[in-house]
């Protein structure tokens, strides 16, 4: 398992099942007998977070320079997102209102000095959606983490 999160629409954890390309919802509201919910991401899964509604989990797929999207609500992959990077490594990735693509969520890469933004709006800016919308060089040869804040201008690497 590479990363476990809770859900917030369902008493429910999120697993990352790393080398098999799958992300389980593990139903826990019965701790005697657990449901678990299968869902086919991309192999190589690690790290990820949420976007800003709660509601989409964005895992990096590594060794596939991908983002797998996952709706903890209607529990279903969304969309592949094919990062532009070299392995994408996010932590729990960096979620801002873009001024031109509202809100984003970004993931460096180990490696690789990209710095990748996707639009996680499907209601009010669809178009951008689920796809890279900006990319930003850092001024390194990449990144384990980025964090920022709402109440920060900065995004840190």
């Amino acid at each position: 398992v590479a990363s476990i999160v809770a859900s917030h629409f369902a008493p429910e954890w999120v697993l990352n099942i790393k080398e098999t390309g799958q992300v389980w919802l593990v139903d826990y509201s019965d701790p005697n007998s657990p449901g678990i919910k299968m869902i086919e991401a991309e192999r190589f899964l690690h790290d990820g977070g949420w976007d800003s509604t709660k509601r989409y989990f964005l895992v990096a797929a590594n060794a596939r320079n991908k983002v797998a999207v996952i709706d903890a609500k209607e529990k279903k992959l969304v969309a592949l997102v094919d990062t532009g990077g070299i392995r994408p490594h996010p932590g729990r990735g960096a979620n801002w209102v873009d001024p031109e693509f509202g809100p984003v969520w970004a993931t460096g890469h180990i490696g690789d000095s990209v710095v990748s933004v996707i639009g996680t709006d499907p209601v009010n800016h669809p178009d951008s959606a689920w796809k890279v919308v900006r990319t930003i060089s850092a001024l390194s040869s990449g990144n384990l983490f980025i964090k920022t804040h709402p109440n920060s201008k900065w995004v840190w690497l």
